[in-house]
Protein backbone atom coordinates (compact mmCIF):
# COMPACT_ATOMS: atom_id res chain seq x y z
CA UNK A 1 0.00 0.00 0.00
CA UNK A 2 1.71 3.35 -0.96
CA UNK A 3 2.04 6.28 1.61
CA UNK A 4 -1.02 8.23 -0.54
CA UNK A 5 -3.31 5.35 0.33
CA UNK A 6 -2.45 5.28 3.79
CA UNK A 7 -3.16 8.80 4.45
CA UNK A 8 -6.46 8.66 2.92
CA UNK A 9 -7.46 5.57 5.17
CA UNK A 10 -9.71 7.64 7.53
CA UNK A 11 -11.53 8.00 3.69
CA UNK A 12 -11.95 4.30 3.61
CA UNK A 13 -13.06 3.99 7.31
CA UNK A 14 -16.25 6.80 5.73
CA UNK A 15 -16.53 5.09 2.77
CA UNK A 16 -17.13 1.71 3.92
CA UNK A 17 -19.88 3.02 6.43
CA UNK A 18 -21.68 5.16 4.02
CA UNK A 19 -21.86 2.14 1.86
CA UNK A 20 -22.79 -0.52 4.35
CA UNK A 21 -25.57 2.00 5.16
CA UNK A 22 -27.32 2.17 1.66
CA UNK A 23 -26.35 -1.65 1.18
CA UNK A 24 -28.86 -2.12 4.96
CA UNK A 25 -31.44 0.14 3.69
CA UNK A 26 -32.29 -1.97 0.56
CA UNK A 27 -31.25 -5.10 2.72
CA UNK A 28 -34.58 -3.68 5.00
CA UNK A 29 -36.49 -2.48 2.02
CA UNK A 30 -36.54 1.32 2.73
CA UNK A 31 -34.58 1.88 -0.92
CA UNK A 32 -36.85 0.16 -3.06
CA UNK A 33 -35.32 -2.53 -4.95
CA UNK A 34 -37.66 -3.50 -8.22
CA UNK A 35 -37.73 -7.02 -9.33
CA UNK A 36 -38.57 -8.32 -13.08
CA UNK A 37 -40.65 -11.56 -14.34
CA UNK A 38 -37.92 -12.53 -16.37
CA UNK A 39 -34.64 -14.13 -15.38
CA UNK A 40 -31.87 -11.86 -14.89
CA UNK A 41 -28.39 -12.21 -14.11
CA UNK A 42 -26.27 -9.50 -13.05
CA UNK A 43 -22.26 -9.71 -13.70
CA UNK A 44 -19.71 -7.70 -10.92
CA UNK A 45 -17.40 -7.12 -8.87
CA UNK A 46 -16.43 -5.95 -5.73
CA UNK A 47 -13.56 -4.29 -6.71
CA UNK A 48 -13.03 -1.81 -9.12
CA UNK A 49 -12.12 -3.32 -12.89
CA UNK A 50 -9.99 -5.24 -13.93
CA UNK A 51 -11.69 -8.93 -13.10
CA UNK A 52 -12.76 -10.01 -16.47
CA UNK A 53 -16.51 -9.02 -16.52
CA UNK A 54 -16.53 -8.73 -20.83
CA UNK A 55 -15.19 -12.08 -21.47
CA UNK A 56 -17.33 -13.74 -18.77
CA UNK A 57 -20.62 -12.34 -20.04
CA UNK A 58 -19.63 -13.48 -23.61
CA UNK A 59 -19.12 -17.00 -21.98
CA UNK A 60 -22.68 -17.04 -20.63
CA UNK A 61 -24.32 -15.01 -24.38
CA UNK A 62 -22.47 -18.36 -26.01
CA UNK A 63 -24.39 -20.54 -23.27
CA UNK A 64 -28.03 -18.97 -23.67
CA UNK A 65 -27.86 -17.31 -26.89
CA UNK A 66 -28.45 -20.74 -29.36
CA UNK A 67 -31.90 -21.72 -26.45
CA UNK A 68 -33.28 -18.14 -25.77
CA UNK A 69 -33.45 -14.71 -26.40
CA UNK A 70 -30.70 -12.87 -24.62
CA UNK A 71 -29.89 -9.12 -23.97
CA UNK A 72 -27.06 -7.04 -22.41
CA UNK A 73 -27.44 -4.09 -20.32
CA UNK A 74 -24.36 -2.27 -19.63
CA UNK A 75 -24.35 1.62 -18.45
CA UNK A 76 -21.59 2.29 -20.95
CA UNK A 77 -18.83 3.58 -19.33
CA UNK A 78 -17.39 6.46 -20.84
CA UNK A 79 -19.96 6.55 -23.88
CA UNK A 80 -20.24 10.27 -25.30
CA UNK A 81 -24.00 9.72 -24.75
CA UNK A 82 -27.50 9.61 -22.44
CA UNK A 83 -29.88 7.87 -21.43
CA UNK A 84 -31.01 4.21 -22.88
CA UNK A 85 -29.86 3.46 -26.06
CA UNK A 86 -30.73 0.09 -28.12
CA UNK A 87 -27.56 -0.66 -30.43
CA UNK A 88 -28.62 -0.71 -34.16
CA UNK A 89 -26.56 -0.56 -37.28
CA UNK A 90 -25.66 3.21 -36.35
CA UNK A 91 -24.32 2.66 -33.37
CA UNK A 92 -20.79 2.85 -32.56
CA UNK A 93 -18.16 2.94 -29.51
CA UNK A 94 -18.36 6.26 -28.79
CA UNK A 95 -21.98 6.10 -28.41
CA UNK A 96 -22.66 2.59 -26.83
CA UNK A 97 -18.85 2.31 -24.88
CA UNK A 98 -16.45 -0.21 -25.81
CA UNK A 99 -17.77 -3.21 -24.10
CA UNK A 100 -21.50 -3.21 -25.21
CA UNK A 101 -20.31 -2.43 -28.53
CA UNK A 102 -17.77 -5.12 -28.90
CA UNK A 103 -21.09 -7.34 -27.66
CA UNK A 104 -23.09 -5.77 -30.86
CA UNK A 105 -20.77 -6.23 -33.16
CA UNK A 106 -19.21 -9.93 -31.78
CA UNK A 107 -22.99 -11.34 -31.61
CA UNK A 108 -25.74 -10.82 -34.09
CA UNK A 109 -28.63 -13.14 -32.52
CA UNK A 110 -28.95 -10.61 -29.41
CA UNK A 111 -29.98 -7.50 -28.15
CA UNK A 112 -27.63 -4.73 -27.08
CA UNK A 113 -28.32 -2.09 -25.07
CA UNK A 114 -27.37 0.71 -22.74
CA UNK A 115 -28.21 2.33 -19.87
CA UNK A 116 -27.02 3.99 -16.54
CA UNK A 117 -30.42 3.18 -14.48
CA UNK A 118 -30.78 -0.35 -14.90
CA UNK A 119 -34.66 -0.50 -14.24
CA UNK A 120 -35.22 2.04 -16.87
CA UNK A 121 -33.27 0.12 -19.32
CA UNK A 122 -34.71 -3.34 -18.52
CA UNK A 123 -38.41 -1.65 -18.78
CA UNK A 124 -37.64 -0.07 -22.20
CA UNK A 125 -35.84 -3.35 -23.79
CA UNK A 126 -39.75 -4.78 -21.97
CA UNK A 127 -41.28 -2.65 -24.16
CA UNK A 128 -39.90 -3.16 -27.64
CA UNK A 129 -42.08 -3.88 -29.84
CA UNK A 130 -40.66 -7.36 -30.58
CA UNK A 131 -41.69 -9.32 -27.26
CA UNK A 132 -41.46 -12.71 -26.56
CA UNK A 133 -43.55 -14.87 -27.78
CA UNK A 134 -46.65 -16.10 -24.99
CA UNK A 135 -45.82 -19.70 -25.29
CA UNK A 136 -44.19 -21.68 -22.64
CA UNK A 137 -41.53 -23.04 -25.13
CA UNK A 138 -37.61 -21.79 -23.80
CA UNK A 139 -36.65 -20.28 -27.42
CA UNK A 140 -39.67 -17.75 -26.58
CA UNK A 141 -38.07 -16.69 -23.07
CA UNK A 142 -36.11 -13.62 -22.37
CA UNK A 143 -32.89 -13.29 -20.08
CA UNK A 144 -31.20 -10.04 -19.56
CA UNK A 145 -27.77 -9.74 -18.87
CA UNK A 146 -26.37 -7.30 -16.35
CA UNK A 147 -23.00 -6.52 -16.85
CA UNK A 148 -21.37 -4.54 -13.78
CA UNK A 149 -24.31 -4.34 -11.79
CA UNK A 150 -23.35 -6.04 -8.39
CA UNK A 151 -23.39 -2.49 -6.68
CA UNK A 152 -26.38 -1.16 -8.49
CA UNK A 153 -29.45 -2.63 -5.83
CA UNK A 154 -32.25 -0.89 -7.79
CA UNK A 155 -32.43 -3.69 -9.55
CA UNK A 156 -33.01 -7.51 -7.97
CA UNK A 157 -31.35 -9.64 -10.26
CA UNK A 158 -32.72 -13.06 -9.77
CA UNK A 159 -28.90 -14.78 -10.38
CA UNK A 160 -25.60 -12.85 -8.93
CA UNK A 161 -22.30 -13.62 -10.24
CA UNK A 162 -19.61 -12.35 -8.54
CA UNK A 163 -16.02 -11.93 -9.86
CA UNK A 164 -12.44 -11.61 -8.11
CA UNK A 165 -9.41 -11.68 -9.95
CA UNK A 166 -6.70 -14.33 -8.40
CA UNK A 167 -3.77 -12.07 -8.32
CA UNK A 168 -6.10 -9.69 -6.03
CA UNK A 169 -8.67 -11.26 -4.40
CA UNK A 170 -11.19 -9.28 -2.71
CA UNK A 171 -10.53 -11.01 0.25
CA UNK A 172 -7.21 -9.42 0.49
CA UNK A 173 -8.17 -6.01 -0.43
CA UNK A 174 -9.30 -3.52 1.57
CA UNK A 175 -12.12 -0.08 0.45
CA UNK A 176 -11.40 3.06 -1.27
CA UNK A 177 -9.64 4.70 -1.74
CA UNK A 178 -7.02 3.18 0.11
CA UNK A 179 -8.01 -0.20 -1.55
CA UNK A 180 -10.04 -1.00 -4.59
CA UNK A 181 -13.53 -2.26 -2.94
CA UNK A 182 -16.44 -0.69 -3.83
CA UNK A 183 -18.67 -1.69 -0.46
CA UNK A 184 -17.91 -4.03 2.02
CA UNK A 185 -16.30 -7.40 1.80
CA UNK A 186 -19.82 -9.14 3.67
CA UNK A 187 -20.86 -7.52 0.26
CA UNK A 188 -19.95 -11.02 -1.27
CA UNK A 189 -22.79 -12.59 0.21
CA UNK A 190 -25.31 -11.23 -2.26
CA UNK A 191 -23.69 -13.59 -4.85
CA UNK A 192 -24.95 -17.27 -6.05
CA UNK A 193 -21.88 -18.10 -7.71
CA UNK A 194 -18.18 -16.80 -7.22
CA UNK A 195 -15.70 -16.84 -9.99
CA UNK A 196 -11.78 -16.58 -9.22
CA UNK A 197 -10.93 -15.04 -12.35
CA UNK A 198 -6.92 -14.94 -14.33
CA UNK A 199 -6.16 -17.92 -12.66
CA UNK A 200 -2.97 -19.87 -13.64
CA UNK A 201 -4.29 -23.35 -16.02
CA UNK A 202 -1.88 -24.98 -13.19
CA UNK A 203 -3.99 -23.97 -9.98
CA UNK A 204 -3.23 -26.81 -7.46
CA UNK A 205 -5.98 -28.17 -5.05
CA UNK A 206 -4.39 -27.03 -2.18
CA UNK A 207 -4.07 -23.30 -3.32
CA UNK A 208 -7.61 -23.76 -4.69
CA UNK A 209 -8.94 -24.97 -0.90
CA UNK A 210 -6.76 -22.26 0.17
CA UNK A 211 -8.68 -19.44 -2.06
CA UNK A 212 -12.01 -20.86 -0.48
CA UNK A 213 -10.91 -20.81 3.02
CA UNK A 214 -9.85 -17.26 2.46
CA UNK A 215 -13.38 -16.13 0.57
CA UNK A 216 -14.73 -17.20 3.63
CA UNK A 217 -18.15 -18.14 1.04
CA UNK A 218 -21.36 -19.26 3.00
CA UNK A 219 -22.89 -22.71 2.08
CA UNK A 220 -25.23 -21.85 -0.26
CA UNK A 221 -22.59 -20.59 -2.59
CA UNK A 222 -20.85 -22.38 -5.32
CA UNK A 223 -17.42 -21.30 -6.25
CA UNK A 224 -15.67 -21.56 -9.76
CA UNK A 225 -11.74 -21.09 -10.89
CA UNK A 226 -11.26 -19.99 -14.22
CA UNK A 227 -8.76 -18.72 -16.82
CA UNK A 228 -8.40 -15.96 -19.74
CA UNK A 229 -7.32 -18.28 -23.03
CA UNK A 230 -5.95 -15.98 -25.80
CA UNK A 231 -6.66 -17.18 -29.75
CA UNK A 232 -4.29 -18.81 -31.74
CA UNK A 233 -4.78 -16.25 -34.26
CA UNK A 234 -5.12 -12.39 -34.68
CA UNK A 235 -7.38 -10.31 -36.64
CA UNK A 236 -7.91 -7.52 -38.38
CA UNK A 237 -11.02 -6.02 -40.81
CA UNK A 238 -10.26 -8.42 -43.63
CA UNK A 239 -7.26 -11.05 -42.40
CA UNK A 240 -6.17 -13.42 -40.10
CA UNK A 241 -3.05 -14.73 -39.00
CA UNK A 242 -1.28 -16.71 -36.47
CA UNK A 243 0.06 -15.81 -33.67
CA UNK A 244 2.79 -17.69 -33.42
CA UNK A 245 3.47 -16.11 -37.01
CA UNK A 246 4.03 -13.22 -35.89
CA UNK A 247 5.62 -13.38 -32.50
CA UNK A 248 8.82 -12.58 -33.36
CA UNK A 249 7.74 -10.24 -35.98
CA UNK A 250 8.37 -6.19 -35.22
CA UNK A 251 5.53 -4.69 -34.52
CA UNK A 252 3.67 -2.27 -31.34
CA UNK A 253 1.54 -3.84 -28.99
CA UNK A 254 -1.23 -1.11 -27.70
CA UNK A 255 -3.39 -1.69 -24.86
CA UNK A 256 -6.33 0.35 -23.30
CA UNK A 257 -7.04 -2.24 -20.34
CA UNK A 258 -6.82 -2.40 -16.58
CA UNK A 259 -4.14 -5.01 -16.23
CA UNK A 260 -2.58 -5.41 -19.51
CA UNK A 261 0.81 -7.47 -18.52
CA UNK A 262 -0.66 -10.90 -19.55
CA UNK A 263 -1.80 -9.78 -23.07
CA UNK A 264 1.66 -8.17 -23.26
CA UNK A 265 3.63 -11.47 -22.36
CA UNK A 266 1.31 -13.52 -24.38
CA UNK A 267 2.45 -11.73 -27.65
CA UNK A 268 6.14 -9.64 -26.57
CA UNK A 269 9.02 -10.77 -28.66
CA UNK A 270 12.42 -8.91 -27.96
CA UNK A 271 12.12 -5.90 -30.11
CA UNK A 272 7.93 -5.21 -29.85
CA UNK A 273 7.16 -1.62 -27.79
CA UNK A 274 4.12 -1.47 -25.77
CA UNK A 275 1.78 1.29 -25.59
CA UNK A 276 -0.07 1.40 -22.13
CA UNK A 277 -3.22 3.49 -21.78
CA UNK A 278 -5.99 3.70 -19.49
CA UNK A 279 -8.69 1.42 -19.33
CA UNK A 280 -11.38 2.44 -21.70
CA UNK A 281 -9.25 5.34 -22.90
CA UNK A 282 -10.45 8.06 -25.35
CA UNK A 283 -7.80 7.87 -28.08
CA UNK A 284 -7.43 11.76 -29.41
CA UNK A 285 -5.60 12.64 -33.03
CA UNK A 286 -2.55 13.50 -30.91
CA UNK A 287 -2.63 9.95 -30.22
CA UNK A 288 -2.78 8.52 -33.36
CA UNK A 289 -0.16 10.40 -34.45
CA UNK A 290 2.41 8.99 -31.76
CA UNK A 291 0.93 5.54 -32.35
CA UNK A 292 1.23 5.95 -36.21
CA UNK A 293 4.66 7.84 -36.07
CA UNK A 294 5.90 4.57 -33.67
CA UNK A 295 4.64 1.88 -35.29
CA UNK A 296 5.93 3.12 -38.96
CA UNK A 297 5.18 0.29 -41.12
CA UNK A 298 4.68 -2.26 -38.39
CA UNK A 299 1.34 -4.10 -37.85
CA UNK A 300 -0.37 -3.14 -34.54
CA UNK A 301 -1.74 -5.34 -32.67
CA UNK A 302 -4.32 -4.30 -29.68
CA UNK A 303 -7.07 -5.86 -27.72
CA UNK A 304 -10.42 -6.38 -28.86
CA UNK A 305 -11.73 -4.22 -26.68
CA UNK A 306 -9.72 -1.52 -28.30
CA UNK A 307 -10.26 -2.47 -31.44
CA UNK A 308 -13.33 -0.92 -31.77
CA UNK A 309 -12.27 2.40 -30.87
CA UNK A 310 -9.37 2.16 -33.42
CA UNK A 311 -10.99 0.67 -36.35
CA UNK A 312 -11.39 3.31 -38.94
CA UNK A 313 -8.76 5.61 -37.04
CA UNK A 314 -5.80 4.06 -38.35
CA UNK A 315 -5.19 1.74 -41.41
CA UNK A 316 -7.01 -1.49 -41.35
CA UNK A 317 -4.07 -3.53 -43.05
CA UNK A 318 -1.61 -2.38 -40.08
CA UNK A 319 -4.22 -3.03 -37.09
CA UNK A 320 -5.08 -6.47 -35.73
CA UNK A 321 -6.50 -7.48 -32.62
CA UNK A 322 -6.60 -10.50 -30.20
CA UNK A 323 -9.63 -12.00 -28.96
CA UNK A 324 -9.96 -13.60 -25.60
CA UNK A 325 -12.50 -16.18 -23.73
CA UNK A 326 -12.96 -17.03 -20.55
CA UNK A 327 -12.97 -20.70 -19.40
CA UNK A 328 -13.41 -22.32 -16.39
CA UNK A 329 -10.24 -25.16 -15.11
CA UNK A 330 -12.96 -27.35 -13.59
CA UNK A 331 -16.50 -28.38 -13.01
CA UNK A 332 -17.64 -26.46 -16.31
CA UNK A 333 -20.78 -28.65 -16.19
CA UNK A 334 -21.51 -27.60 -13.27
CA UNK A 335 -21.46 -23.90 -13.84
CA UNK A 336 -23.15 -23.99 -17.17
CA UNK A 337 -25.73 -26.36 -15.42
CA UNK A 338 -26.27 -23.91 -12.60
CA UNK A 339 -27.18 -21.05 -14.68
CA UNK A 340 -29.55 -23.11 -17.41
CA UNK A 341 -31.72 -24.28 -14.20
CA UNK A 342 -31.78 -21.13 -13.36
CA UNK A 343 -33.11 -19.70 -16.39
CA UNK A 344 -35.22 -23.03 -17.14
CA UNK A 345 -37.07 -22.70 -13.75
CA UNK A 346 -37.26 -19.24 -13.32
CA UNK A 347 -40.39 -17.05 -13.91
CA UNK A 348 -39.95 -14.77 -11.39
CA UNK A 349 -36.71 -12.72 -9.90
CA UNK A 350 -37.72 -12.53 -6.10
Amino acid sequence: MNLLRKILFPFAILYGFITSIRNFLFDKGILKSYSFDIPIIAVGNLSVGGTGKTPQIEYLIRLLSPNYKVATLSRGYKRQSKGFILADSTSNAEILGDEPFQFFKKFNNIQVAVDADRKNGIEQLLSQTEKPDSSDSEQAKQIILLDDAFQHRKVKAGFYILLTSYGDLYSDDFMLPTGNLRERKCGAKRANVVIVTKCPATLSIDEQNNIKTKLKLISTQELYFSCIEYDEFIFSEDKMMKVEEVRNVDKLLLAGIAKPDPFFRYLQGEKDECLIYSDHYHFTEKDLLEIGNKAQNKIIITTEKDFVRLKGRIPKEQLFYLPIRSSFLFATENFDKTITNYVGNSTRNC
